[in-house]
């Protein structure tokens, strides 16, 4: 019955388009004559515009006056007609062969088929767009803890310090709480917020805090070292502007009194929340303190107020963030994640590397040291991508660094340096792309996640470089390793731009491997099937949302996958896994 509906649309179609191809051009189609285009149609000798046309003058159809290769279709289709007629007009005389029978029923046949491929494919595209509608509302963040308090922690007198939790390159970061308490006890245990008479004002250094339910500390503060960028406040948001990048809308309203702070056209972009991504909740400027371990960890950077051969300003900025339990790194080093689990953490980092790309932001500074991670009530490890005081957040260049000279910051961490970026060579005319550079890394870091050694860390003829490798000499993946994640790690780690996935696109491969596996397997990877599946996804992730809360990781990456729904990206992950599967395992 399809055959035969596709059949006769097809054979209509045919037929309109033939007579419409075929059918002698008059006044009342806008065309002129045939052969020679003239004033009428707007055109004047030689195939050329003439004054006449205008934005008022109707355009000619189906290829007359226009190029040469649109006049070829023409007359090709032209030509095709006039066979048919005449093998029409030898079947009416009752001598029609089977040859144009054949013609005209594959042509038929042929139109029907493209236009239901593309009606089927409009009914899955709005399929998409009405699921993602539904769970762009339903993905909203959680409350932050300083929501409740918006006027308040803009000065750094108004936080407990605790012990140091780590320094970096150009920043520490303290553990830190706020004193101001909630206006109940339901609300400050919701909070995770220190109670009246509970939590030492600052632990002592080398002493281990307790670990409760609702940690002490809930905040973190990072005091970033100002060595350059001078005392004012002005200049050091200036000189530090990348930092405020993930900056929530009332970050800044202390410094710039009670009307948020408007970025400057063409500074740093302000990022959009998404919960693989941090929240700066706080950034002021302040006198830099003398904070436990400073003297040790880091004198140089210090004022000469607080040591004399310091090098430091007496301001510097200062970021209040979420204190997450421990980095990715120092997750890996206790825990051995599940092949299942490792694929999940994979996809949670592609889901944020998508969210950057489509606000035009490249970070730029992926590393294990730079992803925080927090555990659900079953362990399940959330990932969040931090320090962004690397990352390409330019409204005037997008994802697209103009590479003049050598003196351009093409980001940090040079050993998960995407090739692109690695081998850029600086020109009047030279640009590196980042719209993919940030996959790559994840690709780079997926090693780590599922157990093995990065191959662009370390030294020895195992060790790797982004500006030299081969796509042959990137170390095989263990068998444990889903088949489906060994061939996305490959494919994200090509070095070819062109042949990369989008991080869109590699998050749906994982989506569609972890919950669709049973369901979409190469025999029934077919768009009717999809979307019944996606709807059936939906159904179940809604109804465990009420059931389980947000807390949960599962509820919480099916909700990211159907809030970014997009049919093209979701096909081009659907033939990607369907080429893989159906590809003989010794190519793999």
């Amino acid at each position: 019955m399809a055959v035969r509906q596709a059949l006769g649309r097809g054979l209509q179609l045919g037929r309109a388009l033939l007579l419409r191809f075929t059918a002698k051009p008059g006044p009342a189609y806008g065309w002129g004559r045939p052969e020679r285009p003239g004033p009428a149609a707007g055109w004047g000798r030689g195939e050329r515009p003439g004054p006449a046309a205008g934005p008022g003058t109707e355009p000619c159809r189906l290829g007359l006056g226009l190029p040469g290769r649109y006049r070829f279709f023409r007359q090709s289709v032209a030509g095709l007609a006039e066979r048919l007629q005449r093998q029409f007009v030898v079947r009416a005389r009752g001598g029609a062969g089977p040859c144009g029978r054949a013609v005209f029923l594959a042509f038929g046949l042929g139109l029907g088929l493209i236009e239901e491929k593309q009606a089927e494919g409009r009914r899955a595209a709005s399929a998409c767009e009405e699921i993602q509608a539904i769970f762009t509302q339903k993905n909203k963040l959680l409350p932050d803890p300083l929501d409740t308090r918006r006027w308040q922690g803009f000065r750094l007198e108004e936080y407990l310090i605790g012990q140091s939790i780590g320094k970096g390159c150009s920043a520490a970061v303290y553990e830190a709480a706020m004193p101001v308490w909630p206006q109940n006890l339901e609300e400050a245990e919701s909070l995770g917020q220190l109670l009246p008479g509970k939590g030492p004002e600052i632990l002592p250094r080398g002493e281990e805090a307790p670990a409760p339910r609702a940690p002490a500390f809930p905040l973190a503060i990072k005091m970033m070292w100002n060595i350059s960028a001078g005392s004012s406040s002005e200049a050091i948001f200036s000189t530090m502007s990348q930092e405020l990048v993930p900056a929530s809308r009332v970050a800044l309203a202390g410094e710039y009194g009670a009307v948020t702070h408007r970025r400057p056209k063409g500074g740093p972009k302000q990022l959009a929340p998404h919960p693989n991504i941090i929240r700066v909740l706080r950034a002021f400027t302040s006198s830099v303190p003398l904070l436990p371990g400073a003297l040790v960890d880091y004198p140089d950077v210090l004022p000469p107020r607080l040591h004399p051969a310091g090098l430091g300003h007496g301001r510097t900025l200062f970021l209040v963030m979420k204190n997450y339990p421990c980095t990715l790194r120092q997750y890996l080093r206790r825990n051995t994640p599940s092949p299942r689990l490792a694929t999940a953490m994979t996809l949670q980092l592609l889901e944020g590397v998508d969210h950057l790309v489509q606000q035009g932001v490249a970070h730029r500074d992926l590393k294990s040291d730079n992803i925080l991670v927090e555990l659900d009530a079953d362990g399940c490890p959330w990932l969040v991508i931090a320090d962004f005081g690397c990352c390409l957040a330019d409204e005037r260049v997008g994802l697209q660094l103009p590479f003049t000279s050598w003196y351009v910051d093409r980001g940090g961490n040079g050993c998960l340096m995407a090739p692109e970026v690695s081998t850029a060579c600086p020109g009047p005319r030279a640009v590196i792309d980042y719209s993919k550079a940030d996959a790559w890394a994840v690709g780079a870091l997926a090693y780590e996640i599922f157990g093995l050694p990065n191959p662009f860390y370390g030294q020895g003829r195992a060790h790797l470089e982004s500006r030299s490798y081969q796509e042959a000499q990137l170390p095989a993946l263990p068998e444990w390793v889903p088949r489906d994640v060994r061939c996305l790690v490959r494919s994200l780690l090509q070095r070819e731009v062109c042949k990369r996935p989008s991080a869109r696109v590699a998050a749906n491969v994982l989506h569609l491997s972890l919950w669709g596996e049973h369901t979409l397997t190469p025999k029934n990877l077919k768009l009717d099937k999809m979307i019944a599946w996606l709807l059936q996804q939906s159904a179940a992730t809604l109804l465990a949302n009420r059931l389980t809360g947000k807390n949960c990781v599962e509820t919480k990456m099916k909700m990211l996958f159907l809030a970014n729904l997009e049919y093209e990206a979701l096909s081009q992950a659907a033939l990607l896994l369907n080429s893989w599967r159906a590809a003989p395992r010794q190519l793999l």
